[in-house]
């Protein structure tokens, strides 16, 4: 029998459960160390090599989630549904899960515990960092580059050859035109850079 073991057991969990059926695991156990109704980490041993898929929303919080399984020994299990249209020349990390009806062209990079999210388009030669939350029908055009822990709001536009700074934030419906400073929040059309982000 197929397992997989999600941890987090709320909205973002419960999706991946949904694609791991998909993806045909059979069986599904959540944990969840901040939920009494699910057992935590120190209830399973990364000896069984059942693979673990992060079912947390926050990219700091999936991102030391990450860091401490990969030091437990634990396999990370990256998902990608069935009507995902991904290229031979793309490449994902570790960790990711890709939603229904994403595409991912040609020679685009996706780090690792990266969500690309419901419909969401990433073009050729473009590069989504380490642990960054691409919305529902987020499209990103050719040649763009969003940096590590960034959240790009849904139904939101990236136009070709920007930069998204790390830990950024794009508002829901923005318009990317021009480069955007790391560790900012931004928004707007066109998408305007409106202050520091607070950590």
């Amino acid at each position: 029998m197929k397992v997989i073991y999600i941890y987090g057991s709320s909205g973002h969990g419960l999706v991946l459960a949904d694609i791991a059926q998909a993806c045909g695991y059979e069986e599904i156990v959540y944990i969840d160390g901040t939920d009494s109704d699910h057992s935590g980490l120190d209830a399973i041993s990364s000896d069984q090599k059942i693979p673990v898929a992060l079912g947390v929303a926050s990219n700091h919080t999936r991102k030391a989630l990450f860091t401490k399984l990969v030091a437990q020994g634990f396999e990370i299990a990256t998902l990608i549904h069935p009507t995902a249209v991904i290229s031979p020349s793309a490449t994902l990390g570790q960790g990711t899960v890709v939603m229904p009806n994403v595409v991912v062209n040609a020679k685009a990079r996706i780090g690792d515990g990266v969500i690309l999210n419901s419909g969401a388009i990433v073009e050729h030669e473009s590069s989504v960092g380490d642990f960054t939350h691409i919305s529902p029908n987020v499209s990103i055009a050719r040649k763009v580059i969003v940096e590590d822990l960034v959240h790009v709001g849904i139904g939101s536009c990236v136009i070709q050859n920007i930069h998204i700074g790390r830990e950024s934030a794009i508002g829901a419906g923005s318009v990317v035109i021009s480069n955007i400073d790391p560790n900012t929040v931004a928004f707007g059309v066109p998408c305007k850079m409106q202050k520091p982000k607070s950590l």
